[in-house]
């Protein structure tokens, strides 16, 4: 691990830099535009992707980008693969517009008909038809049947058919931990299991959860006012290593409180 973990948290797009300071933190993440739309990226920051870019460098801010939740690239529904497959493609020349540490994206699904198999193989698909040029961090997920990337025998699959994707290289992990939880990951061996598999965790998501273990619920609660254990959630983040974003609730303070939460304690 090392010596001085970069956290963070997500934030709003206006002002992800000042965001950033006022966190004491050193890395933001954030949307560019609606994540729950097809419409491609939007830079509110003053002086557009340009100056983002320039400030964020000058500040020593790290800079992360969330993918829209409705991408979904691993659907047998062309009416939704189609345009997932270009909206990875427009957020990652985004990201590397701000110079972006990455780009997550969820794992997606197929529907309860599908064959799985043919969702491990259109990632391994979307990857080759992707110009990566900044790392694409794929996120485990907390719920759903047919996800690609809930339980660790899922992830190994999708994993191995991204394996076999030119340009795989320049894929990621990125764990979250309520989703791992929610998954029925438990958190104590997360870290050792998902490294097995991935050899790597670029990012981690750092969120309580508001549910039971492998409930499938993705609710994510302030650290240490969930139902994970506080020193699993801990040991989790020293384990991985890697730099930590916070998605928890309260704005500003809640944020600033949970980044103190989890300095005290890695």
């Amino acid at each position: 691990m090392p010596a001085t973990l970069s956290l963070g948290a997500h934030v709003d797009s206006a002002d992800p830099v000042t965001a950033a300071r006022e966190r004491d933190a050193t890395l933001s993440q954030f949307f560019l535009g609606n994540p729950q739309g097809y419409k491609g990226p939007e830079f509110e920051y003053s002086g557009g992707a340009e100056a983002l870019k320039a400030d964020a460098e000058a500040a020593g801010i790290d800079l992360y980008v969330h993918a829209p939740y409705l991408i979904n690239v691993a659907t047998t529904n062309n009416r939704i693969r189609i345009p997932s497959r270009k909206l990875l493609q427009q957020f990652i020349d985004a990201g590397a517009a701000i110079g972006a540490k990455g780009l997550i994206v969820h794992g997606g699904h197929v529907d309860s008909a599908d064959d799985v198999d043919t969702g491990f193989d259109n990632w391994r698909k979307a990857v080759e038809a992707t110009d990566l040029k900044i790392p694409l961090l794929l996120e485990n997920t907390a719920g759903g049947d047919n996800a690609m990337a809930r339980t660790l025998e899922r992830i190994a699959r999708v994993w191995d058919a991204i394996g076999a994707a030119s340009g795989s290289d320049n894929v990621g992990f990125c764990l979250d931990t309520c989703h791992a939880h929610a998954g029925g990951i438990a958190l104590a061996t997360a870290v050792e299991r998902l490294r097995a598999i991935t050899g790597r965790i670029d990012l981690v998501h750092c969120n309580d959860s508001r549910d039971e273990f492998d409930s499938g619920a993705d609710r994510h609660t302030n650290l240490g006012e969930g139902l994970i254990d506080p020193d699993e959630l801990a040991g989790a983040v020293r384990a991985a290593g890697a730099p930590v974003v916070i998605e928890t609730r309260g704005g500003l303070d809640g944020q600033r409180a949970d980044l103190g939460w989890l300095r005290a304690r890695v």
